[in-house]
């Protein structure tokens, strides 16, 4: 890998959903922001999907989810809309965490 790759490589370390647009796209673009502070939140819009991701690791909760829709949410739910993500992921009853084991 050459020098200029090894830059761009550390730039690319974001993780996270890529979703079909909709309700529940949006909701996990605000939970995203509440979930994990002191971090920004990127947001492409392709208007049939969103890809949503931050630097390294990004953390979605249930609640926080459930709070920006209004309604109760099943976080196995998700993956009806989640077309695709970056990363690893680490999925829980309540939460779902987006992640990359080694940083370059």
């Amino acid at each position: 890998m050459s020098t200029a790759s090894s830059a761009q490589a550390y730039h690319n370390n974001l993780v996270g959903p890529v979703m079909r647009a909709g309700d529940l796209a949006q909701a996990v673009i605000e939970a995203a922001k509440v979930d994990n502070p002191g971090k920004e939140v990127f947001v492409d819009d392709k208007r049939a999907y969103i890809r949503i991701h931050t630097e390294h690791e990004m953390i979605l909760r249930q609640a926080t989810i459930e709070e920006e829709l209004g309604r109760p949410f099943r976080m196995n739910d998700l993956e009806v809309d989640l077309s695709s993500f970056a990363g690893q992921i680490e999925s829980r009853d309540d939460s779902v965490r987006f992640y990359f084991a080694k940083k370059l």
